[in-house]
Parts: C-alpha cells; structure tokens; sequence
C-alpha cells in the first residue's frame, strides 16, 4: 500500500480539482472570457442585455479569494445568476498582462486595479454599469452564497440608487 499512495497521489494531481453535485470550475462556468480590452467588453454587455460588469480583483496568495472560488463562485445557482446579469472578469492586481480600461486606457492589471481602483486588499468586487462607471464595490468575502446572490441583485435590481448593502440585507430578512 506504501508504494501505491505516490502513484495515487500524483494522480490525484494530475486529474486536478473534483466538484461536488451543483458545482463548477469557477474559471469555466462563472467568469466570461476576455482579451483584456475593457472597452469592447462594455458593448458586448449592452449587446447582450446585461446589467453591467463585474471585476473580480483578486491574488494568487489570497486566501479569501481562493475561498470564494471554492464555495461561492464554483455554484451551479450562483453561476447561472451572474451569467444572466452580468459579464464576469478576473483582474489579478499583480498582473503585468495589460488590459484597456473601461475609458479605453492601456495599462497593466496592476495599475489598472492599483492606481486607477485603489484595490489594497482582495477580493474585491466592483460592479460597473454599462458607461463603465463604478456602481458598488465590496471588499472581502461574503459570509455564504446567499449573501453573495443578495449583492448580485442588490446591483442588478438598482436598490444600490436608494440604499447602502448592509440596509438592503436587513430588509430582506
């Protein structure tokens, strides 16, 4: 049984990350795909009817992002939900690949999220609508994926115009 656990382990390794009944790869099911440009992502989401743009700013040592993608954003409802409303990037704030601003601003992801965001710490979620203007932002993990599905229709409902986050979650428990 000894000389079986390597060759089991490297296995494991090699097939990668299994998902329980209801989950996703979070890269495949819950972010859309993009060539960085920003600009022609706001017209793909007017094309399609969505609410607006949700950045992800995220890091490879965060341990809360790896926690959202791990039982969050890996959830079939979840997924579905933003898909519908919104179209989905990850932004790694130490990134050197450059992207182009919702203003059509060449940069690096670092200085995108940097300086023209001030993104301190991660995970960040920042909703735009669909001029490219920033709407919500909230810092940090949710507690579970009903407060997660609340901030996606916080932002997709418009209560952001009449109420902060926090009040909106009172109301609607």
């Amino acid at each position: 049984m000894r000389r079986l656990m390597p060759v089991f382990v490297l296995l494991w390794g090699l097939v990668g990350p299994t998902y329980a009944a209801g989950e996703r790869d979070p890269y495949q099911y819950f972010f859309n795909e993009t060539f960085g440009d920003f600009t022609e992502e706001l017209q793909l989401a007017k094309d399609q009817g969505k609410q607006g743009i949700l950045l992800f700013f995220e890091m490879d040592e965060c341990p809360f992002c790896h926690w959202m993608k791990d039982h969050v954003l890996n959830r079939a409802d979840v997924q579905e939900y933003y898909r519908e409303n919104f179209l989905s990037f990850p932004v790694d704030i130490e990134g050197e690949i450059e992207i182009t601003s919702f203003s059509g601003e060449p940069m690096t992801q670092k200085d995108f999220a940097f300086k023209k965001h001030r993104v301190r710490a991660t995970p960040v979620f920042a909703f735009f609508d669909l001029e490219g203007e920033r709407i919500h932002r909230f810092t940090g993990r949710t507690r579970d994926s009903e407060e997660f599905m609340l901030l996606g229709r916080y932002v997709a409902e418009g209560h952001y115009h009449e109420t902060s986050f926090t009040r909106f979650k009172r109301q609607q428990r």
